[in-house]
This record gives structure tokens, sequence and C-alpha cells, in this order.
């Protein structure tokens, strides 16, 4: 429904990220420094995967660093990772690795994206074509990627977040979904915004009552967001009508916000999400 993203290719030029972030011993690197390729098994494709170590990072493992995984990040990790960069300069955030997880180009992420981030497949409601392969891709993060970077890096394994945007955000919620199902804790921190919540004949809604019989000891953190401007009926509604279900259930597992941006439309919202979840986490 929404494929909007390969015309802002341009834009996205316009941010590229210069950093020479090394990549650490024995990876094999592609031509751009702060990337590497990876085969996912569960797919049955390859991912790019972009690194951005904060800035005095001690590899000696002595000290262990939040890890930020960012979902569509041929457009969106230039973008949050230099925010991150000056976030944690003024330290309104503290130091952390940020992960993205990306596509050969742009134009296959505009493609791609579909096929990874929903679950179940499509229904005819739903005006598009899709097998729904999230559940694969999410296997692919959670069993493939996130033990990768755990090897690679100093990380602190109780501190991860997923960001996510639209489609992304839908995946995001799929994830939390996932975990509570599955009863198997990969991430604490989850980020969506504008989330694509009308898929599949609102999916995503039975989150409220998997979170209020969780146990209390896998909380989790969500941070949720919508713009003002975005469509009422497929966007907004459904959001507001989430979060009022999260918080009759009230589940003591869950630290939740919300936010609504009065004045920005849907492609507006995800930086400002992002930063904005993580600084709700990480708020001294």
């Amino acid at each position: 429904m929404r494929s909007i993203y390969a015309c802002l290719l341009f834009i996205a030029g316009c941010f590229l990220f210069s950093c020479s972030t090394p990549l650490p011993k024995n990876e094999v690197a592609v031509p751009v420094k702060n990337k590497f390729s990876m085969y996912a098994a569960a797919v049955k494709d390859s991912f790019e995967i972009f690194i951005q170590l904060p800035e005095g990072y001690d590899s000696s493992r002595k000290h262990v660093y939040p890890v930020v995984y960012v979902t569509d990040a041929n457009f969106h990790f230039p973008v949050i990772a230099a925010f991150i960069r000056q976030y944690e300069m003024v330290e309104q955030l503290p130091p952390m690795i940020v992960v993205g997880i990306g596509y050969r180009s742009f134009k296959l992420m505009d493609s791609l994206r579909n096929r990874d981030f929903l679950y179940p497949a499509a229904l005819p409601s739903d005006e598009m074509t899709t097998l729904g392969g999230g559940k694969q891709f999410y296997e692919f993060v959670s069993n493939e990627l996130v033990p990768r970077i755990d090897s690679l890096y100093s990380t602190d394994t109780s501190q991860r977040s997923l960001l996510g945007h639209s489609f992304g955000g839908y995946f995001t919620l799929y994830a939390l979904l996932n975990q509570l199902e599955t009863k198997k804790p990969v991430f604490k921190n989850f980020i969506a915004a504008s989330p694509s919540l009308w898929y599949h004949d609102y999916y995503l809604n039975q989150l409220p009552g998997k979170l209020k019989v969780a146990p209390a000891k896998d909380s989790v953190h969500l941070f949720l967001s919508v713009g003002g401007l975005e469509d009422e009926k497929w966007d907004i509604a459904p959001l507001k009508n989430l979060v009022k279900e999260l918080n009759t259930a009230n589940p003591g597992n869950l630290r939740l916000q919300y936010k609504m941006y009065g004045e920005l439309q849907h492609m507006d919202v995800a930086a400002l999400t992002f930063i904005k979840g993580l600084e709700f986490f990480y708020s001294k």
C-alpha cells in the first residue's frame, strides 16, 4: 500500500553517512567501510548490515553497550545514526551500537520490505499481495543477526532496541508478539512509528491480551507514535485504539509511551519518533 520509499532516494542521498567505523577482525567488508553483507538462512537471501560504534568504543569487552537495531536501514540508518552520535556527545543518550538492517540497494528495499516485515500472508482486503515472511525475517534477526553482533562487539544483551516505521513499525510490533508467544525475550525496547496496524484485519490487536498474561519478569518498553496529518481511519484511529486497549489491560510488565505529532505526515514521523523513543528508554 505504501511503496513510496523509492521515490525518496534522492533525499536519502543527502544524508549519506560518512563515518568510517572499523569492522572487527576477520569480518569481510564490502566497499562501504561501515557495512557488511550477511546471508540469512531463514530468509534465503542476503542483507546489508550497517554498523555505527560509539565514539571511544572499548573493544576489550570490559564495557558493554546497548544495541539499537534499525529496519529499512537504506533509508533510516544515515539519519538516525547521525542523530544518535550527536545525542551521545551531549549526553542525552548513552554510548550505543547502532545496527541497520538493509538491502543491497534502495530499489530492493522498496520491494522486499513487504516480503520481510509483514505476517501472516495478506488478505484480499489488504489490497496487496505478500506471502507474509515476517516470521522468517524475525528468525533471521533474532537467531542469526543478533548472535553475530553479540559475538563481534561488546554488547549489553539485556538492552536491545528494535526500531521500525510504517511496515517496519508493524514488524517491530510483530517481533514483540513473537517474543510473547515463544517466551524467548530478545529485545527489551520497541519503537513503532506509524505502524500499519490495518494489515491482516488488525492482526496485532492481540498484543494487549498477550502482554497481560506474560510473566512480569519479561518486562518491555514500548514507544508508539503517529502523525496528526496522517489518515484518520487507517493510521490514527487504529493506533489510538491499540493504546487504549493496552492501557485497559494495564499489563504490569509494560512501560508505554504514545505520541501523536500534530503537524507531521506519515514520512515525517520516523526520525523524531526514533530519537524520542530512545530518550524515553534511557532518560536519567
